[in-house]
């Protein structure tokens, strides 16, 4: 493993810190990544799509992505000290990162020169926001048990079906779609990928109210929604190939600091008063903060494990699904210990309590880190088959027709 950059890469680092010192502002302890209350405030995607357009101009716009995509054509390493050098600002980059990273890319890889020619520099410039509709209200984790319908009418599909958990989609002009155009296949193989405007007739979005205030999920009902045949991705019934790669685009490499975690709890312990005196002096206060910064350390130092593979031009190991199962967990852990510390004021929530709140915040909205991107038992088999070469899950429904498979009514 290694720990140092080469000058190239101090060089790049360098020339990322100084774009970014004149855009944006150094991030404070209260400013804490990864929460997404704040992604559905009024003003945040324009003021994403501004900070995007500094971006492209500046040259940090689609590092890695090919010249033909209109990007950087520049290496994956050069993207990860990027981001890294951008956890350390106050930006907006989650409000657009799902096109950016996943949506485009998918278009640009199973479409044509003019679709990436349309498509890539308006979302490269922060002018045009992309979703995803995958998730489905009876599909849980599986994604292969979709149930929406695409239904071949001529040159076009109708689609009927509903898609929940859409990110950001009330904020979105363009968005993928998977759909099941054959119902007499075994459930990977008949499904077909569209993608289409949010505009689109019989496009109806909900937005959907968490518990922890943030609303920037949706539910979408699609009825009777005509797609022209043109704006399919890959082939008919070969659609769970092209879904696999938009889920395999997905950053591989998570931020050093995501969330509250053993910074956040050490300047919260600094200045708290226990019954017993300070709180940093407390034994029992001391073992707990010792163990979120080794679990800390541990993250830090997987991330330089995925740094050091791309750096020698290799493709990472399985690091990315060991670090999101530790992460997630971590991140709900440290939100309750936080309000524990607290005491009775951890009820209380708002830029007025202790780092502007970010402990109460953490503790209702991280939860559903463990679910989105992959649930904690999709990672643990993630690692057990692919890392520890156990045997896989027995699928009882493999090979057997979409329509045959029982369902919860049957």
């Amino acid at each position: 493993m290694d720990f140092e950059d080469s000058p190239e890469e101090a060089a790049w680092r360098a020339r990322c810190r100084a774009f970014l010192d004149q855009v944006a502002e150094k991030r404070k302890p209260s400013d804490v990544r990864g929460y997404r209350r704040g992604e559905d405030a009024p003003g945040v995607m324009a003021s994403a799509r501004i900070f995007q357009k500094k971006k492209w101009e500046a040259g940090f716009a689609g590092i890695t992505w090919p010249k033909e995509w209109h990007g950087q054509g520049g290496s994956a390493i050069q993207q990860m000290i990027y981001d890294q050098e951008e956890s350390n600002y106050v930006t907006t980059v989650n409000a657009l990162g799902l096109q950016l990273g996943i949506c485009v890319p998918t278009i640009c890889r199973w479409g044509t020169q003019a679709q990436r020619d349309r498509f890539a520099p308006p979302a490269l410039r922060g002018e045009e926001a992309w979703c995803q509709f995958f998730s489905e209200p009876a599909g849980g984790s599986d994604l292969g048990a979709l149930r929406t319908r695409a239904e071949r009418d001529g040159d076009d599909w109708v689609i009927n079906g509903q898609k929940i958990w859409t990110s950001l989609a009330h904020e979105a002009d363009w968005g993928v779609l998977i759909a099941r155009s054959d119902f007499d296949k075994p459930k990977h193989e008949g499904l077909t990928f569209f993608y289409l405007s949010t505009k689109t007739p019989g496009v109806e979005m909900r937005r959907i109210r968490q518990m922890s205030g943030a609303a920037h999920f949706n539910e979408v009902f699609f009825n009777d929604v005509r797609i022209p045949d043109s704006q399919r991705l890959g082939p008919v019934h070969g659609g769970w190939k092209v879904a696999i790669s938009l889920l395999m685009g997905e950053r591989g490499a998570i931020a050093d600091d995501f969330g509250p975690a053993f910074k956040e709890l050490f300047a919260l312990a600094s200045g708290l008063e226990l019954e017993t005196g300070p709180a940093l002096d407390d034994a029992g206060v001391q073992e707990r903060l010792a163990d979120f910064y080794v679990k800390a350390q541990g993250l830090r130092f997987t991330r330089h494990r995925i740094m050091t593979a791309l750096s020698r031009g290799a493709a990472p190991g399985p690091e990315a699904s060991i670090a999101k199962l530790v992460l997630a967990s971590k991140i709900q852990e440290a939100a309750a210990y936080g309000l524990e510390l607290m005491g009775a004021a951890g009820i209380e929530s708002g830029p007025d309590m202790p780092l502007a709140g970010i402990f109460e915040e953490a503790f209702l909205d991280s939860p559903a880190l463990r679910i989105a991107g992959g649930t904690d038992e999709i990672m643990r088999n993630t690692i057990a088959e692919r890392v520890l070469g156990l045997p896989a899950d027995l699928r009882a429904d493999k090979g057997m027709p979409f329509r045959d498979i029982p369902t919860g009514s049957r």
